[in-house]
């Protein structure tokens, strides 16, 4: 048993950042699956959006934000994100991120353009942003006595006390021994991502399994939103590239999508083109593939200068050319794939969720900023302000005596004898989300992944109860638990809006309003 002021798990942007925002008088627990540079913030490419000096404007971002939310975001929220933005920049700067500069202003960073942005508000560092970031973060940990981190360990639940009702801690598996340590903690931050993997196709890290979206619901948080999963349009489609991430940036800087013809389709169907918002531009490609019987679409950047290509994109550009793909020569072929849990915990503006000594930030949230549809970029930026308000409602918050949390039970579980059934359940629950809850949904189809989701269920719970934990139960288990919240929600949303498209509910409502799901007492 170990006893910690603060535990957080997940160790992306919103995990560092809150950790190194605490008090250094505080003893801080940083829990992670994997290791510390892990879970899906590395990934980014893109950069974060800030808005940085003139032309633009904060409710330039605001509206920009919510027209990409279809009419969902919380106002006040985006508000609240987007007026901290310069200070979450200056702070990523100070911690020595190494911002690309500005060629004609070295002394900035430079400003690149994405889909649904009005203008150039994304500071990044070339097309590895979050990797850099995430460098930056953990080399400033060092030295930081206050902070314990406990690699290779997964988080299994949160302990509720009773009276008053109050988070104490939570169960976490060290994965090296098997065993399940219970961690005392004052508050608990949950920053541990979304849930991609329960997709077929998804950019999103092997860790992405919701797990603090699932912990929550079962502690008895509210969750809201569900249904919007946003499908990042330009997944790069080779056998062998993992599902790598085109970024977003390389359609704002010109790069244009065709059919194998050599036709740009996405004239046809919005007319901001390639600048549209995600999921317009997720939808058209997924309707052109299918209308046309291809494997996938190209995007095409070969009309700009080569060495201007192997500045702004050197990750993209070594990766495809690992592939037997020249971007400065060849259209690359792309394919929408899922990307980011649009909803998640309900939390308020200091990321505190409905059970107190609990927060919750980044993609494991639902903080109203994201409405329908997340706008390119912003995720990093919601994860450094949400960081910042949650630290200084921690920091501010009195001392508390340590809680005193009962010790894991396993006296009457066993050691599992049939593995391959969570293998086969995970495989079968993934393609279903897949074919059932995907970009273009039905009736129907949310109807079968609820009866398969119901019944995918039984056998997790019976593998739960009897045998000892693992990562692949545990995962398997809180992913079941987001599927299940994913089509209920979208089973209650009676229009399609932003990500959400339904042939049976075609119409978007007049009136915009959010799916929030409570987990009975």
């Amino acid at each position: 048993m170990k006893y910690f002021d603060v535990a957080i798990v997940g160790t992306g942007l919103g995990g560092l950042a809150t950790a190194l925002k605490l008090n250094p008088n505080l003893r801080v627990a940083l829990i992670t699956k994997s290791q510390i540079l892990s879970g899906a913030s590395p990934w980014a490419q893109g950069g974060i959006a800030a808005m940085v000096g003139t032309p633009d404007t904060v409710e330039s971002h605001i509206s920009d934000t919510c027209i990409a939310g279809d009419g969902l975001c919380d106002v006040a929220a985006v508000r609240h994100v987007v007026e901290n933005s310069s200070d979450a920049l200056d702070w990523l700067q100070a911690q020595g991120v190494p911002f690309t500069p500005d060629p004609d202003d070295p002394n900035e960073p430079h400003m690149t353009r994405e889909g649904g942005h009005s203008m150039r508000r994304i500071a990044h560092v070339a097309d590895h942003t979050g990797a850099s970031i995430q460098e930056a973060l953990i080399k400033k940990l060092e030295g930081r006595t206050n902070i314990e981190v406990f690699e290779q360990h997964m988080a299994v639940d949160l302990i509720i006390g009773d009276s008053p009702k109050r988070c104490q801690g939570l169960y976490v598996l060290n994965m090296d021994s098997d065993e399940v340590v219970t961690i005392n903690a004052s508050h608990v931050v949950l920053a541990s991502g979304g849930a991609g993997k329960v997709y077929l196709y998804t950019t999103a890290p092997d860790g992405a399994s919701g797990d603090g979206i699932a912990m929550a619901w079962r502690a008895g948080c509210r969750v809201s939103n569900m249904e919007f999963t946003q499908f990042h349009p330009t997944c790069l489609f080779h056998p062998h590239a993992k599902s790598f991430l085109i970024s977003e940036a390389v359609r704002g800087e010109g790069g244009l999508l065709k059919l194998p013809d050599g036709h740009r389709f996405m004239l046809d169907h919005d007319e901001r083109a390639e600048l549209a918002p995600r999921d317009v531009v997720a939808r058209a490609i997924d309707a052109e593939i299918k209308r046309h019987g291809i494997d996938c679409v190209y995007l095409d950047i070969t009309h700009k200068d080569a060495d201007f290509l192997r500045e702004h994109f050197p990750m993209i550009h070594d990766r495809c050319l690992e592939l037997g793909i020249d971007i400065t020569k060849d259209p690359i072929p792309v394919v929408p794939a899922a990307h980011y849990t649009c909803g998640g915990v309900v939390v308020d503006d200091k990321g505190r969720t409905d059970v107190p000594g609990l927060h919750c930030i980044g993609e494991a949230s639902c903080t109203g900023l994201h409405g329908a549809n997340r706008l390119a970029s912003n995720s990093l930026l919601e994860c450094l302000v949400y960081a910042e308000s949650a630290a200084n409602f921690i920091n501010n918050e009195p001392p508390a005596s340590p809680p005193s949390a009962r010790d894991w039970d396993e006296s009457k579980v066993r050691d599992a004898d049939e593995m391959v059934v969570i293998a086969n359940n995970w495989e079968e629950m993934r393609r279903f989300m897949w074919n059932y809850m995907g970009i273009v949904r039905t009736d129907r189809r949310l109807s079968r992944a609820a009866t398969r989701i119901d019944l995918l269920e039984e056998e997790i719970h019976h593998h739960y109860s009897n045998f000892r934990v693992s990562k692949n139960l545990l995962e398997m288990r809180n992913l079941l638990t987001c599927a299940k919240l994913m089509v209920q929600s979208a089973r209650l949303r009676r229009e399609s809006r932003g990500i959400h498209f339904s042939t049976d509910t075609p119409d978007t409502s007049p009136v915009a309003l959010p799916t929030v799901l409570t987990p009975l007492p």
